[in-house]
């Protein structure tokens, strides 16, 4: 749900919202998608806002330039062949590009039908594991979860009492601070705390949620790096470079599950 771009100031290509930023030569979106699908998470909505006809381009063309293909010279017939571990469904949604990050989130609510489900910002990595993050929201029965990470980060800063989130601060956090990782569990009811489109998600929404006390944290430890400068594509990239990268390293999940989705060719 990002929209802030990332770019170099000597770029001269257009600006596109961070979700759409490359990395290791395709977008940071699809390597958060492999983040949720090594757990078996197999249903996306990404709700587009600035940007949107390039994410719908991209993910409409996506088997075509991704799989392998036989073209009916004559015929007029393209077949491309199936790519076995990929099995995921994927809905783009345009929110509109005047939506702040909750409005965006408030105009899938029918989509979302009642029940938990899981969200990204798109514009962070790490390797958090779902199912435990899933299991600790069902535990403690409260509307939101946030991921609890360290930094590297420039906003966000969570006050914890506990597991239990208190205040949402906007400055910036000390180094033994732990911040909002982008990966959140909400029951459909956290979407009563969005009242308009202009409403970013981390502002009003997020802090009434922890001043009812509805809010709680996931302490992640493991890998985490945002994608908020030029500096952080380039460091992200290079772990790209890596057999698995280190946000697909579960040390106690292991590799990806045989019977879930393999990561995006």
């Amino acid at each position: 749900m990002a929209a802030a771009p990332v770019s170099d100031p000597t770029d001269p290509a257009p600006r596109i919202p961070n979700a759409m930023v490359e990395i290791g030569g395709r977008p940071i979106i699809t390597h958060v998608m492999d983040i949720f699908s090594h757990f078996r998470q197999r249903d996306f909505i990404i709700a587009a806002g600035t940007g949107a006809i390039g994410i719908k381009q991209f993910f409409a063309n996506y088997d075509m330039l991704t799989h392998d293909l036989t073209v009916c010279i004559g015929a007029g017939r393209v077949e491309l062949q199936p790519s076995p571990g990929v099995a995921l469904t994927l809905s783009v949604v345009d929110s509109g590009p005047a939506t702040a990050s909750g409005g965006r989130l408030r105009r899938l609510r029918g989509r979302l039908g009642t029940e938990t489900f899981l969200l990204s910002y798109g514009d962070a990595l790490g390797n958090v594991d779902i199912d435990a993050l899933l299991g600790f929201h069902r535990r403690h029965g409260k509307l939101a979860t946030v991921t609890a990470v360290r930094p590297p980060a420039r906003a966000g800063a969570l006050d914890l009492r506990g597991d239990r989130v208190v205040d949402v601060r906007q400055e910036l956090p000390a180094e033994d601070a732990w911040i909002n990782g982008g990966f959140l569990v909400l029951e459909p009811e956290a979407l009563d705390y969005v009242v308009d489109d202009d409403a970013p998600l981390e502002h009003g929404p997020m802090m009434q949620l922890a001043l009812d006390g509805e809010l709680m944290a996931y302490r992640h430890s493991g890998f985490w790096h945002p994608l908020d400068t030029v500096e952080d594509r380039r460091f992200l990239g290079a772990c790209c470079k890596a057999e698995v990268p280190p946000w697909l390293s579960f040390p106690a999940a292991g590799p990806p599950r045989a019977d879930g989705p393999a990561p995006f060719p």
